[in-house]
Formats: C-alpha cells, sequence, structure tokens
C-alpha cells in the first residue's frame, strides 16, 4: 500500500514555549504562508503522537475489554461509557479546574465594576484613596479581562482536544471490529450504517466534552450569584432567579426532546445513507433498467422523514435559542419591577451589577448547563448506544496455531464430518476452510499457510502494483513471472503508468476480466502453502483462461496444494482430486478417470464436456448447423492479451477564495422565496431590545413602557427565530433533492472517477453540518451581530466618545477576520477532503473482507486505516487551534479596549455620571464577549458554507440526455427489435480514448447474436452505446428510431439486461423484482417459476416480503443472476442483452438460462456477451470484437467462407 502522506512536518506545538503555546503564536508561519498561496496538504503539521489513532484506539480499546470482561463476569451488558469514563477521566477532570476559576471571574468581575461605580456615585474628587482603590478596581476589570480571554480559550483547546481523541479512538475500535465481524454480524448492520457510524454518530463525543463541565459548575456559580445578588437587591432577586429557575427546566426538557428527535433522526439519516451508498454502488445497474424514479422515491420518501424529525428539532433549537436570547430581558424587567414596588430606589451601581451578574449567569444557566444535559443525552441515549450496539456484535474467532516446518512441508486440508449452514455450497467450503463459516458439527484441520482468490474479483484504491505485492516486498524476478502467469504484462504495458496506475474505488476503471486477473495475480504472488481459488476463470474468456490454468495454475503453482472451484469442467482433468458437490451433500470423491467411471450423474457433464471439446469448429449440438470461421480464433499466445483504456481516477476538487455572495444567495434562495426572506430582514431590523432602550426609572409609566417593549421584544424574537430555522432547513432539504436528483442524471464516467466515500461523505458530513450545525450557527450570528448594532447605537447616543474606540477596534477586527479567513477556509477544505479516504477505505475494506482476513492483512489495513485518520487529525488539529489563534487574538484586543474604557473613565471623571460609568463599562465588557463572538461566528459561518459549496457543486453536474423528450416512440416500439448501428463511435468522456472505432452492424429482428472477445476488447462498450450510458457519436437505430432522439428512459425500458455482476438491493424481494408495482403476485411468481426459484422463494420467512440483506449477500451469485434473468422475463421486451451473465454460474445454471432464454424470448433479438463457447455456439450469427473494431459479424456456415470485418454477411 502506498503511504498516505510522504513528508510531514513536525508540529510546532510540541517543541513551543509557555507563551507561545497560551497564545498560539507557533501557528504565525502558517498563516503568513495561508495569507500568500492556497494551503495544501504539505502544509499540514504532523499529528502530535498523543493524538494519533493507533495510540488513543489500543488504549481505550484496553480499557473496552477490561469492561467486557467484567461484564461477562457479573452476567450484565457492558457499557461503553464506562471505559471512556476509566480512561479519561483523570485529564478531563484537570480541565474542570479552568472552567471553576473562569466562571469565578466572572461572577467577580460586576463586584469590580459595581465598586468602581460606586466611587463617581459619591463624588469625592479630593479623596485620593479613595481614587487610587477605583484604580485598583479598573485593575481588577482589566485583569478579569485579560484573564477571562486566556482561561477561556486555553479550557476550549483543552476540552474540544479530548473530544477529538475520543472520536479518534472510537473510530480506530468500529474499524478494527468492522474487520472481525463473522458473517452472523455482517448480516445485522451494514456498510452504510458503519460509514454513518464514523461521519455523524463519533462526531457526538466532540460535542459531549465542552459543555460537561458546567452540570457542576453551574449550580455553584447560581448559587454564588443569588449570594451576590441578596446583598445588592435583597429579596426582590429571589423574584429573577424564580424566572431562571423556570427556564433551566424548560430548556432543560427541550434538550432531552431535542434528543429524542435527534435519536429518530439517526435512525432515518442510517437509512437513507445505507440506500445511497447501494444506488452509487450499483448506479449503472439502475440506470440500464431506468430505475432512476424509483430509487429517488425511496431516497425522498427517507428524506422527508428525517427532515420531519430534523424540522421538529430546529423548532425546539429556536425555541431554546429565542428563550436565552430574550431570558435577560424578562428576568431584569421582572427584578427591577418587584424591586420598585416594594419600595427600593434604582442606582446606577445596583442596576448594572445586577445587569452584569445575570449576565454572567445566563451564558451558563440558559445555555451551557441545558447544552450539557442536551449533549449528554444525545451521545449516551443514542450515539453511545448505537456505537455500542457495533461493538457487541459476535466477532469471527480463528485460532492461530503456529506452523511448525513440519507442517508447512506437509501443507494439507482435512475435513471430516462437516456440517455448516449458508446458502452458497462450493463457496462455503471454502469459507469453512478459510474459517469464515464455523463447522455446526465435524473438524477441518489446515496444516500451512494459506491464500485465497476470490469469487467476486476485490480490488481496493491504489496502485496495481500494491493490490498485486498486498504488502509483501517487491522481488523484480518473482514480480515478473507473476504477471506473465496471470496475462498481465501486455494490459501493463497499454496501461498509462503500467503497474503504477491508480485503481480507482471498486476498480471501476478495470474490466472485469482485468481485476479477476489482479485478484488471482495476487494470491499466486503470496508465498503461501495452500491455495483456495474460487472460480477464478469465470471472469474471463476461454483463450486467456486457458492461459490463466496453463501457466497459472498448473504453471507457476504447479508445486503447491491448490483448491479450485470451477464450473469449466474442460479443466477437470488436471485435477489430482475432484470433488463434486450437490446441494450440499459431497456426491462424489475422485480423480478423473475414477469419476468417469463411477456412474454417477457427474460423468453426463463431464462426457459432455468432452464431446464439446472434441466436435469444436465441426458439429454444434443446436439443430441449427453452425461452425467457427477461421477469423474468430486467434493465436495462442498469452503475450497478445488486449487491455482496455483506464479511467484515471479524479482528484477531489476543492476550490480557492472567499464564498462569494452569490453562493449564500443559492443557500437562502433554495429554502425561501423572495417574499420570505424579505419578512425575513424586516423581522431582524425590529428586535428591538428593551434593555437598551427602555427608560430605567421608578414611575409606572417606565414600568408600563418597559412591559410594552419586553412583550414585543419577545414575540418578534420567537418569530424571527422560528421562520429563519424553517427557512435554512428548508435549504437543507432542498440541496439535498438536488443534489441527489444531480447524481442521477450524471453519466455513469462520473462514478468511474470519483470513489464511493467521497460521493457518500457530501451525502453524510456536508449535508450533516447543513441539516443542523450551520442553521444554528447562521442564527447565532444574525443574533449577535443585531445586537451589536443595539448596543453601539444606544453607547454612542449616551457617551458618543465611546466610538472613538470602537471605530479602531472593529477595523481591526475585520483585518484580523480576513487574514484569518484566508488560511481558516484552505484548512477547513483540506479537512473536508482528507475526510473522504476514510469512508473510502472502510467501504472497500468491507467489500473484501474475506480477503484481508485470509490473508492475515487485518494489521496492515488497521495501519493504513490510522493513517487515513493521522490525515485527517492534522487538518482537524489546525482547524481547531486555528479557530482558538483566532479567538485569543480577539478577546486580548477585547480586553485590551475595556482597560482604555476603564482607565479613561477615571481620567475623564470630572465630567462623568455614575450613570454613564456603568453605562460605558458594561458595554465594554458585553461588547468584548459580542464583538469576538459575532465575529468568531461571522468566520465559522463562512468555514461551514465550504459544505454549502461543496453540495452545490454536486447540483451542478454534467447531465446526460433527458429521460423523456417531446418525441416519444409508439407505445408498442419496438415490436420488432430491428438494431443497427451506423458507424458508431463510442468513448466514455469527452476527453478519453475512443473505446469503438467507425463500428456499423445490424442485428436483425429475433436473431440471437453471441458477442465474443478478448478481455478488454469493447464487448461491453458496445452495451453501453446501446444503452446510451455515455452518448455514443454516429446513428444507432433501433426498428427504425433514432436512439439518440429520444429520452434515455424511453429508449431504456424497452431493453432488458442481465447484467455481468447481479445486483440486488436492501429491500423487498417483490421491490427487486418490481420496483414500479406493475405486475401482479401472479405473475411475479411465474417469472419465479421460470427460472426455478421459486422454492427458494417460498422458502423466505415472509416469501415475496422478505427483506432482502444488504447487495442481496443472502443469495448466491447464480441465484442473484436468476433473479434479474426473472426481471428481464417480467419487462417482455423485444430486446434482450446478456452480459456474460452466466460467467459465474455452474454449466447446469447456464444450461437453465439458456434454455429459459430460447423458450422465453424466441421472437425477441437476443444479443449475448460470453467467454463460453457453449453458451454462443447456437446463435445465428457471432460478432467478434478486438482493439476497438468488430473483426467479424457473420453466420457460421459450414464452408466456413470469410466475410468483411464490419459488414453483416
Amino acid at each position: 500500500m502506498e503511504p498516505i502522506k510522504k513528508d510531514a512536518k513536525s508540529n510546532p506545538s510540541a517543541t513551543a514555549n509557555l507563551f507561545s503555546q497560551i497564545f498560539f503564536c507557533w501557528l504565525n508561519p502558517l498563516f503568513r504562508i495561508g495569507s500568500k498561496r492556497r494551503l495544501e496538504e504539505d502544509d499540514m503539521y504532523k499529528v502530535l503522537p498523543e493524538d494519533g489513532s493507533k495510540r488513543l484506539g489500543e488504549e481505550l480499546q484496553s480499557y473496552w475489554d477490561q469492561e467486557v470482561e467484567k461484564a461477562t463476569k457479573e452476567l450484565r451488558t457492558p457499557k461503553l461509557t464506562k471505559a471512556i469514563i476509566r480512561c479519561y477521566w483523570r485529564s478531563y477532570a484537570v480541565l474542570g479546574v479552568f472552567t471553576l476559576i473562569e466562571e469565578a471571574i466572572k461572577v467577580i468581575q460586576p463586584v469590580f465594576l459595581g465598586k468602581l461605580i460606586q466611587y463617581f456615585e459619591r463624588s469625592e474628587p479630593d479623596n485620593m484613596a479613595a481614587l487610587y482603590e477605583a484604580y485598583g478596581y479598573a485593575a481588577g476589570i482589566s485583569l478579569s479581562a485579560l484573564g477571562l480571554a486566556l482561561l477561556h480559550h486555553l479550557y476550549f483547546y483543552h476540552v474540544l482536544r479530548a473530544g477529538m481523541k475520543i472520536r479518534i479512538a472510537m473510530c480506530h475500535m468500529i474499524y478494527r471490529k468492522a474487520l472481525c465481524l463473522s458473517a452472523t454480524a455482517m448480516g445485522q448492520t451494514t456498510t452504510g450504517q458503519i460509514v454513518n457510524l464514523l461521519s455523524n454518530d463519533v462526531n457526538k463525543f466532540d460535542e459531549v466534552t465542552i459543555f460537561l463541565h458546567y452540570l457542576w459548575v453551574g449550580p455553584l456559580q447560581a448559587a454564588a450569584v443569588i449570594g451576590l445578588l441578596w446583598q445588592e437587591i435583597g429579596a426582590s432577586c429571589l423574584a429573577g432567579m424564580a424566572v431562571l429557575i423556570f427556564l433551566m427546566p424548560l430548556q432543560t426538557m427541550f434538550g432531552k426532546l431535542f434528543s429524542k428527535y435527534r435519536s429518530k433522526t439517526a435512525a432515518f439519516t442510517d437509512s437513507r445513507i445505507r440506500t445511497m451508498n447501494e444506488v452509487v454502488s450499483g448506479i449503472r445497474i439502475i440506470k440500464m433498467y431506468a430505475w432512476e424514479k424509483p430509487f429517488a422515491a425511496l431516497v425522498n420518501d427517507e428524506r422527508r422523514k428525517e427532515i420531519s424529525k430534523i424540522m421538529n428539532s430546529s423548532y425546539l433549537r429556536g425555541l431554546n435559542m429565542a428563550s436565552f436570547f430574550t431570558a435577560n430581558k424578562i428576568i431584569l424587567f421582572v427584578t427591577f419591577t418587584v424591586y420598585v414596588l416594594v419600595g427600593n430606589k434604582i442606582s446606577a451601581s445596583r442596576v448594572f451589577v445586577v445587569v452584569s451578574l445575570y449576565s454572567a449567569i445566563r451564558l451558563t444557566v440558559t445555555l451551557f448547563f441545558p447544552a450539557a444535559i442536551e449533549k449528554v443525552s444525545e451521545s449516551c441515549l443514542w450515539s453511545f448506544s448505537l456505537v455500542q450496539k457495533f461493538l457487541l456484535l459476535d466477532e469471527l474467532v480463528k485460532s492461530h496455531v503456529p506452523l511448525t516446518r513440519e507442517d508447512k512441508k506437509e501443507a494439507s486440508v482435512e475435513i471430516q464430518d462437516l456440517i455448516c449452514y449458508w446458502d452458497k455450497v462450493s463457496s462455503s467450503l471454502l469459507s469453512t476452510v478459510l474459517g469464515e463459516l464455523p463447522a455446526e458439527k465435524g473438524v477441518v484441520k489446515v496444516k500451512g499457510e494459506l491464500t485465497y482468490a476470490s469469487q467476486q474479483p476485490w480490488v481496493f484504491p491504489g496502485t496495481i502494483q500494491s493490490n498485486i505485492l498486498f504488502g509483501k516486498e517487491l522481488q523484480p524476478q518473482r514480480y515478473e513471472s507473476v504477471l506473465r502467469a496471470c496475462a498481465l504484462k501486455r494490459d501493463m504495458e497499454l496501461l498509462p503508468d503500467g503497474d503504477l496506475t491508480v485503481i480507482g474505488d471498486r476498480g471501476a476503471n478495470l474490466s472485469g476480466g482485468q481485476k479477476a486477473r489482479v485478484n488471482l495475480a495476487r494470491a499466486v504472488y503470496q508465498d503461501a502453502d495452500i491455495y483456495l481459488l474460487d472460480d477464478p476463470l469465470s471472469a474471463v474468456d476461454a483463450e486467456v483462461g486457458k492461459h490463466l490454468f496453463e501457466q497459472c495454475i498448473c504453471g507457476i503453482l504447479k508445486d503447491k496444494p491448490r483448491i479450485l472451484v470451477t464450473h469449466q469442467l474442460q479443466y477437470l482433468k488436471a485435477a489430482n482430486q475432484i470433488l463434486v458437490l450437490k446441494e450440499g451433500h459431497m456426491v462424489a470423491r475422485g480423480t478423473y478417470s475414477e469419476l468417469l467411471r463411477s456412474g454417477v450423474d457427474f460423468t453426463s457433464l463431464l462426457k459432455k464436456d468432452e464431446e464439446e471439446e472434441g466436435e469444436k469448429g465441426e458439429a454444434a449440438r443446436s439443430p441449427r448447423s453452425r461452425t467457427l470461421s477461421q477469423n474468430s480464433v486467434r493465436s495462442h499466445s498469452s503475450s497478445v492479451l488486449s487491455a482496455e483504456p483506464v479511467h484515471t481516477v479524479a482528484e477531489e476538487t476543492r476550490t480557492e477564495g472567499t464564498i462569494g455572495l452569490h453562493m449564500y444567495w443559492k443557500y437562502f434562495r433554495a429554502g425561501a422565496n423572495v417574499l420570505m426572506l424579505i419578512l425575513l430582514v424586516l423581522l431582524n431590523f425590529t428586535n428591538v431590545d428593551m434593555l437598551h432602550v427602555s427608560p430605567i426609572g421608578n414611575g409606572d409609566l417606565c414600568i408600563l413602557c418597559s412591559l410594552g417593549l419586553t412583550g414585543v421584544t419577545v414575540i418578534f424574537s420567537f418569530m424571527r427565530f422560528l421562520i429563519m430555522f424553517n427557512a435554512l432547513v428548508n435549504s437543507a432539504e432542498t440541496l439535498h433533492n438536488r443534489m441527489f436528483n444531480s447524481i442521477l442524471r450524471t453519466p455513469v464516467h462520473f462514478f468511474d472517477i470519483n470513489p464511493i466515500g467521497r460521493i457518500l461523505n457530501r451525502f453524510a458530513k456536508d449535508i450533516g453540518y447543513l441539516d443542523s450545525l450551520l442553521p444554528w450557527t447562521f442564527v447565532d450570528f444574525i443574533q449577535v451581530f443585531l445586537q451589536i448594532i443595539g448596543v453601539i447605537a444606544v453607547a454612542s447616543s449616551v457617551i458618543p466618545w465611546i466610538l472613538i474606540p470602537v471605530i479602531p477596534l472593529l477595523i481591526a477586527f475585520l483585518f484580523l477576520r480576513r487574514y484569518f479567513l484566508r488560511t481558516s477556509r484552505d484548512v477547513k477544505r483540506i479537512e473536508s477532503t482528507t475526510r473522504s479516504p476514510v469512508f473510502s477505505h472502510l467501504s472497500s475494506s468491507l467489500q473484501g473482507l474475506w480477503t484481508i482476513r485470509a490473508f492475515k492483512a487485518e494489521e496492515r489495513f488497521q495501519q493504513t486505516f490510522d493513517a487515513h485518520q493521522d490525515l485527517h487529525s492534522e487538518a482537524w488539529f489546525l482547524f481547531l487551534t486555528t479557530s482558538r489563534w483566532f479567538a485569543v487574538r480577539l478577546d486580548g484586543m477585547c480586553s485590551v479596549f475595556v482597560t482604555i474604557t476603564a482607565f479613561g473613565c477615571l481620567l475623564l471623571k470630572d465630567s462623568m455620571k455614575a450613570g454613564d460609568v456603568g453605562l460605558a463599562l458594561s458595554y465594554a465588557v458585553t461588547l468584548m464577549g459580542m464583538f469576538q463572538w459575532g465575529v468568531r461566528q461571522s468566520a465559522e459561518v463562512e468555514n461551514l458554507m465550504t459544505s454549502v459549496e461543496r453540495v452545490v457543486e454536486y447540483t451542478e453536474l454534467e447531465s446526460e440526455a433527458p429521460w423523456e423528450t417531446q418525441k416519444r416512440p409508439s407505445p408498442d416500439w419496438p415490436n420488432r427489435g430491428l438494431i443497427t448501428f451506423d458507424r458508431v463511435n463510442f468513448s466514455y468522456s469527452s476527453d478519453g480514448p475512443v473505446i469503438l472505432k467507425n463500428i456499423s452492424a445490424m442485428f436483425r429482428p429475433r436473431e440471437k447474436v453471441g458477442i465474443v472477445g478478448r478481455t478488454g476488447a469493447g464487448k461491453s462498450s458496445l452495451i453501453s452505446a446501446l444503452f446510451r450510458l455515455t452518448e455514443p457519436e454516429g446513428k444507432i437505430l433501433v426498428d427504425g428510431v433514432l436512439t439518440s432522439e429520444i429520452g434515455l428512459h424511453d429508449l431504456r425500458q424497452k431493453m432488458s439486461i442481465i447484467p455481468q455482476d447481479p445486483v440486488l438491493f436492501t429491500g423487498t424481494m417483490r421491490k427487486n423484482l418490481d420496483p414500479f408495482s406493475q405486475h401482479s403476485d401472479h405473475d411475479l411468481w411465474n417469472s419465479l417459476k421460470e427460472v426455478q426459484l421459486k422454492a427458494a422463494v417460498e422458502e423466505l420467512p415472509a416469501k415475496l416480503e422478505t427483506e432482502l440483506a444488504e447487495s442481496g449477500s443472502n443469495f448466491s451469485v447464480g441465484q442473484r443472476q436468476l433473479v434479474c434473468l426473472a426481471r428481464a422475463i417480467l419487462r417482455k421486451n423485444r430486446i434482450l442483452i446478456i452480459d456474460e451473465a452466466t460467467a459465474n454460474v455452474d454449466p447446469r445454471t447456464d444450461e437453465l438460462i439458456q434454455k429459459t432464454i430460447r423458450a422465453k424470448f424466441k421472437e425477441c433479438t437476443v444479443l449475448t456477451i460470453a467467454h463460453r463457447l457453449n453458451t454462443i455456439i447456437d446463435s445465428d450469427r457471432i460478432l467478434v470484437s478486438a482493439e476497438m473494431h468488430i473483426l467479424l459479424l457473420r453466420r457460421a456456415a459450414s464452408t466456413g467462407s470469410a466475410s468483411s470485418p464490419t459488414t453483416p454477411s
């Protein structure tokens, strides 16, 4: 495997001094680079050793193993929370000291403020002792501001890093568990669910650590504030505290309700991501079946359910935020109304001390404390339980007995009285030998190292060389001999970068035959003792298959024990021993000659195969007399093997520069029309801040004015929050639907060059941000922005000189914001792109799980996952620290502003009143928090808008032709099945190589045409051109209708295909056969009866309504092919395409399929791509495809006369 990152810079935070650590000065060089050019992955710093995925994962895993062991002894369910607490409680408890000191300073600062205002109230200009004392209080206010700035951001840095560590450790454990899942456990989960665990659920660990300490600090701070308030205003404070205490359980209830909705949302998100995973994986089949609409309906239905829960939780968030922002107004109104009504007089010092104390506690009691409950509920009740449930799934237990030299010399597999339960017989035998399928009864003894080539070829993202070496050292001589033996030498010569060509996700840029040979080469290169080969010859043509058998299986591996599962009986003569399996039982065993004499049913198959071999080119078994022209028989030289052009895997795009206003406009317009946006603007600017506008006095009129303004403010606040959340969540829904529709309509080439993890990343992580985090952050920013405007407006109207420091401060803030965003945006974009490989690696590993375990490569794949995660952690760590760099500078500047204001008031003491001083200082402190928070939130909004940018990018993908056009063919078209290719050129992309050149051919109505050719000769490309998977040049006509002039669905729905890779989707058997619900139960059962699957489906628990496992994994490959044949029977189209559909099935199933096709499709035009000659030997004509041209399309007459290569004869 290639290194994930070659040259990482050492992390300067590891060697930074104390001053640099506090002020994050070690990041200055990065910001300088970011201000000059776009940041790249190479600019990131190496992850700190203590943040490494391997170290963190193994540490938490050890605590989890202890908890599982302890729980087993105590006969209870293991608790993941206990393992996490035992692992992290010490380091996390220390951070509580930061919180306590910070909140203590917040309580003390108003006391200093009150004492300073009292100096002005006493008005003693000649009292120098009082003046010095006042200077002391001013210094106290200034130091408090500076202390808060430093402590707050140090706390947040460490607490977020603690959350990051838990998340990283959990991801390591989830991936490790995924590599160990048993077959039973794999049936209880899906790739989509595991991806969702990594993309969404583990992120809750990032958030839960932030507010947790406020669960105990909050009540302590509340007690201290009540004591100070009692000293200031006596029992009147209880009225305000009563409102606060009422709000606390209310917001706690909101938090719990939010958690409840979140758990329901997560279930729908799981389902949506699982469906998306299947859609992206099976997009080629979906397009050829024209099934986009039912799948769009399925995803949209799941998204609609998900959005309904998200909308409910967003409304709760809106109510929570509205109550938070209006709480101060209501509390102060109630407090001072009671204070005045009981006969007290209001003074400036009392007002501003009370206001400041309430402000100090309001944040903790009405935001942090409920947020802690919400996050704990959400994490513990849902995310923790989901991860815990996954970690408790059954593991595959393999016994690794050390092998002696004698064992290796006498390598063998011994099986006695074996009974196990599964559905795929021959593959089940190998899976038992591999240890994947536990034996219910009997013994399996293996002496020697095993290696394995799977039936369905598996390749992982990386170079062809790394796929073959699979962790082994490169031995040039052996490597070259393996390439030759596996018929890959010619491919390597033709590929642009040879064996260093990068393979895409699922090997999408290789042909089926190329994947099969790479898959085989990987097994052969391993110097193992025993080779398990699960039908490796089925995906290649006869010539290549013969080469692989002779040069590889019986050549380079001739001295090793080999267990070959095959349906191709012509190779059995070379076997030392043959095992015949039928319906899960061994029916015969022996040598070729022994079985030939045994008289079992198997011998008739062998004889038939012998006859076919002997009569090749003479008499055919069909009643129609056919021969193959000499032109169709190519040289047996294995070196002349054609190679199909490889699609290059595209690098994930990453935009540069600022997020333009047009992106914000697209975001808003996606969720609201222009009238709604105007209403929102008006609502926002009618946000009257009662505290700043209402008169504070002792008369009834003042109380009534305050009551009116408070009521208006509360009503408008609630309206504004609810409408804004509604609009922004609607935006997320609209953009998701646009992106999904765009994905469905883009050509298949897009999926060939983009890994599945990259696509799922946009639907999981980016849409997750749009659903929850971005609306909350945006609404918060708008509210803070409006409050800042209100504060500055009121303050400047009372004390105009306060604008003197405010204006340069604002300019400095905006300059710093611009400087910060140049780097921060790039860091956020890198964080997004480095996240995708984590999901791709997980998805790829789950697809090749048997191979990874057979090669004992779990540790290496775990290391690769850790490397991917470390790369993402580098970006995440920089995102976390750059935010703190920005915040500590903003707060530092604000503390300077508070200092200037405090000492400025004392310097101007002769011209200032106590009320003005109180207003100036309280606003300075308020602005300190608001200014930096507002600027930070604006920066965070812009960072999160990169997710909108990424989603919008996928809404504007290149689109294929319309599904329907104005020109519609007649309902009974095509009624004949005449297909004409007229000078057709075909390429998979506009800038890609031409696969088919100047093809002209005619397929007559009801004609059966066999299409043969070497691997990579363009056979499947001919079908892609017919289905217009990419638009071909030239003309293709079906019954005289030019296919390029009609809609894609009108074309594709009128042709049936049985694909090379049979694809079933999660859902019922009924939905897999008939997604449009167009057929009756009678038709469905008849189609299953025709393909001899009726009995198998009747045995299922709910028959047609039985939910299939992911990708139909509870059916064998052959059964899945039969389901595809049943689909074709149901569609009753005049044209049937069979794309190497019988490559992975045994001869009996092949014969069944051919017999069914001859009976049910005798009035149809049938095009069959095949490797086996007996599959197409009775065709009316045979087309030979080679090197982008048609070599031959002719009726195979007994004379064997040649004809034109491109003209039908």
